[in-house]
């Protein structure tokens, strides 16, 4: 039983490895199938290769012109888009110069006037101290000088306020010793003419002292005595200060009439400083007109000139963008990059494109001119008979697989047939052939432009 189960499985491990071997061998024919195909359409495609090598490189040349072409176009795109750029900006810049500049000069002038009004007002401020100041100087010496005399006043009131009591104390003593002295003698001796005059003035006296008292509203004879004593220094005080008052008067007169010739003279002078201040500010308006339309020009030159400072900025990049692929020494590159913005790029940037342009000129030396002339002259030839192919010509029908090994083989070849370009161009060719080979690059081109192209396959 067991020997059975081993034998199955070596007849199915021997039926599995021979439908692998019938597989590879399938495999074996398939790719030997292809193998043959594939040399035989090598055998073709070489062939064509042969005879197709003149219009292959036609072709070539037409491909890199027409991408030199797209190279250029490209670039004049570029420097089309900037100088709309830079257009662009200087029309924003024009809108909204004239009204930022007419809006600066507005506020100069604005804040000009007041910083004279505020000197002016400083001057003035200054002025109204010093004459309070000195005013009230003045007025604190008059203070002090009246202060000093009401009490030199006070004082010699007060001084003779006491003489006057001590003469009034002394006079009514001396009153009440006589009237004493007088009862004493009535009683003595008989009344006389005398007597009776000196009573008749005893009573005349009583009756002025009843009424004075009676008036003043004072009953004691010393208070009566200083009331008439203060009457009499308050009347002496009063013509003094009458006096004082007359010369004070005085003085405010001829210093009134002379304040009046100062404002006389101060108003001639003022006048007269009036128009040469008037004459300066007419000088100094025509000046500022002037240096306004000197500052318009200049700023009409400087906007010229920024102008043409962009326009050769943009050429130097320009021109140094298409010198890309040129190398230069290290030496002569710049160690330090500088930023776009700053005063020295441009310079290093022609510094550098004029390395670039020699190098160009001495590599132009080295090649044959009339080669490259001759190379020209042939690639004009070729488009001019493109351009006038008549509608009935031959057309050259070609394999399906030739045309696409043909494609493969232009692709694969194109670095290795540029070389010998040069020395192709100069056979001479028929009429018949030349018509062939025009027919086959307009059939090329039509079949490239729908086909997607192949990648580059290097061996």
């Amino acid at each position: 039983m067991l020997m059975d189960q081993k034998v199955c499985q070596k007849i199915k491990c021997l039926n599995a490895l021979r439908h692998v071997t019938e597989t590879k061998k399938k495999s074996q024919m398939d790719l030997e199938r292809q193998y043959r195909k594939n040399i035989q359409e090598a055998k073709t495609m070489q062939e064509i290769r042969e005879n197709m090598s003149e219009d292959a490189q036609t072709l070539r040349l037409l491909e890199n012109r027409l991408e030199k072409t797209h190279l250029k176009c490209r670039e004049a795109l570029h420097v089309m888009k900037v100088y709309q750029k830079l257009k662009a900006h200087l029309q924003e810049e024009s809108v909204t110069f004239q009204k930022k500049l007419d809006l600066q000069e507005a506020e100069i002038l604005q804040q000009q006037q007041e910083l004279k009004q505020l000197q002016t007002m400083y001057t003035d401020a200054q002025l109204s101290r010093d004459a309070a100041k000195t005013e009230l100087q003045q007025h604190e010496e008059v203070m002090h000088k009246e202060r000093r005399e009401r009490e030199r006043i006070l004082a010699e009131y007060k001084k003779l306020a006491e003489e006057k009591r001590t003469q009034a104390e002394r006079a009514e003593r001396r009153a009440m010793r006589v009237a004493a002295h007088s009862d004493e003698l009535h009683f003595e001796r008989p009344a006389t003419q005398e007597t009776g005059t000196e009573e008749k003035a005893f009573t005349t006296f009583e009756e002025s002292f009843l009424w004075m008292k009676t008036v003043t509203g004072v009953s004691d004879v010393q208070d009566v005595v200083k009331r008439f004593v203060m009457q009499r220094e308050t009347l002496k005080h009063l013509e003094e200060l009458e006096l004082e008052n007359e010369k004070q008067i005085v003085r405010l007169r001829e210093a009134k009439e002379r304040l009046q010739a100062e404002c006389g003279n101060l108003k001639y002078s003022g006048e007269t400083k009036l128009s040469s201040e008037q004459k300066l500010l007419t000088e100094l308006q025509t000046h500022l007109n002037n240096e306004q339309t000197q500052r318009n020009k200049t700023m009409e030159q400087l906007e010229y000139v920024n102008h043409i400072t962009m326009t050769i900025k943009a050429g130097a990049e320009h021109i140094h963008e298409k010198l890309q692929h040129v190398k230069i020494p290290k030496g002569n590159v710049p160690a330090v990059v500088l930023s776009p913005a700053s005063d020295e790029y441009v310079l290093d940037l022609l510094s550098l494109t004029e390395d670039k342009l020699l190098k160009l000129y001495q590599n132009l030396e080295e090649i044959d001119m009339k080669k490259i002339l001759q190379l020209i002259e042939d690639d004009e030839f070729h488009a001019t008979v493109e351009g006038k192919l008549p509608s009935y010509n031959m057309r050259v029908k070609l394999p399906t697989a030739q045309k696409l090994d043909m494609y493969e083989d232009d692709d694969d070849d194109d670095d290795d047939e540029d070389d010998g370009s040069s020395d192709d161009n100069g056979d001479i060719v028929t009429r018949a052939v030349l018509k062939r080979q025009s027919q086959q690059i307009v059939d090329w081109k039509t079949k490239r432009r729908t086909r997607p192209k192949r990648k580059k396959v290097k061996h």
